[in-house]
């Protein structure tokens, strides 16, 4: 009989991957929106989140905290979806490749993800996730504009056709360069990290139990958010400048945001909304990551007993 363990379905993939992302979207959905408020602020805008958080309650009340909360989930139930399947599928085939040769690890490993070099882990983080944030960008750039102050949008539909009468086709991939070089060295950091730290508690915790994998998949996840979250948040802020003022000619070039952003702020302006991301991004990464493998495992575990 073999030990190899049962295969995981691509809509098992996807299906863990569609809820890990409704849950985690649909929870954070107020930090997303602080941020973005914080991050559109120029040189006399308030960046005080409490001070937002106030005015959101006062003009919308509770409620008001999820505004953006559909093109939130339009982006990201299908995103993180097709992002974790697309990263097991290409750590899959880079275990046959020297290079990133497969670490052999227990087997009582309770990973659901085929095992990689650091490199490895590297690489499919990047590749992933650049696929899948050029095909959803324009779901991001919605998702900024409902968030943001500046646009009273009653639908997806009014906000996907104001972008095309401002800025024509172009507008709806407003930002990417900015999100490629925020979102590609963290996916990369993010998996490498992930999987290193994975490692390590799962040699301290010990037994392999329901309980320990959740504790590992929590932990590892919270803590490769926020290194990840920490080295690439000065492109977050030049995304979302570049997303929801892409009327100003200031914004028009990632170039061109980074000299009005030194220029108003200085250094410290690239940080903007920092603490609020890294918040954000822990509890995210935390639930997603945990969602995705408990299921994955679950789901593993039944095809044993078939």
């Amino acid at each position: 009989m073999s030990n190899k363990k049962p295969a995981n379905s691509i809509y098992e993939h996807l299906a863990s991957g569609g809820l890990s992302g409704f849950a985690a979207a649909l929870a954070l959905q107020p930090l997303d929106l602080l941020k973005t408020r914080v991050q559109q602020a120029d040189a006399g805008g308030s960046r005080s989140a409490t001070a937002i958080s106030r005015q959101i309650y006062a003009q919308n009340g509770i409620l008001g905290l999820w505004r953006g909360t559909l093109p939130t989930l339009a982006r990201n139930v299908p995103g993180v979806a097709i992002y974790f399947y697309s990263l097991q599928a290409l750590r899959q085939r880079l275990t046959q490749v020297s290079t990133f040769g497969v670490i052999t690890v227990d087997k009582s490993n309770p990973s659901a993800l085929p095992k990689l070099s650091p490199q490895g882990n590297l690489v499919s983080g990047v590749v992933a996730r650049l696929g899948v944030g050029l095909l959803l960008n324009p779901f991001s750039v919605m998702k900024a504009r409902f968030e943001s102050d500046r646009y009273a949008y009653k639908s997806m539909w009014e906000a996907f056709t104001s972008i095309l009468r401002e800025s024509g086709p172009r507008g709806l991939v407003q930002g990417f360069n900015a999100s490629a070089l925020r979102d590609a060295p963290f996916a990369g950091l993010y998996v490498l990290f992930y999987e290193a730290v994975k490692d390590k508690t799962s040699v301290l915790l010990g037994p392999n139990t329901a309980i320990t994998q959740a504790a590992i998949y929590t932990w590892s996840g919270a803590t490769a958010g926020a290194m990840a979250t920490v080295a690439t948040h000065p492109f977050d802020v030049m995304k979302t400048r570049m997303q929801v003022n892409s009327d100003l000619p200031q914004y028009r070039s990632l170039a061109k945001t980074g000299i009005a952003i030194f220029q108003q702020r200085g250094i410290m302006g690239f940080f903007d909304g920092a603490s609020i991301r890294v918040s954000r991004k822990i509890f995210s990464s935390a639930i997603s990551w945990t969602v995705y493998e408990t299921l994955l495992v679950f789901w593993r575990d039944r095809h044993k007993l078939v």
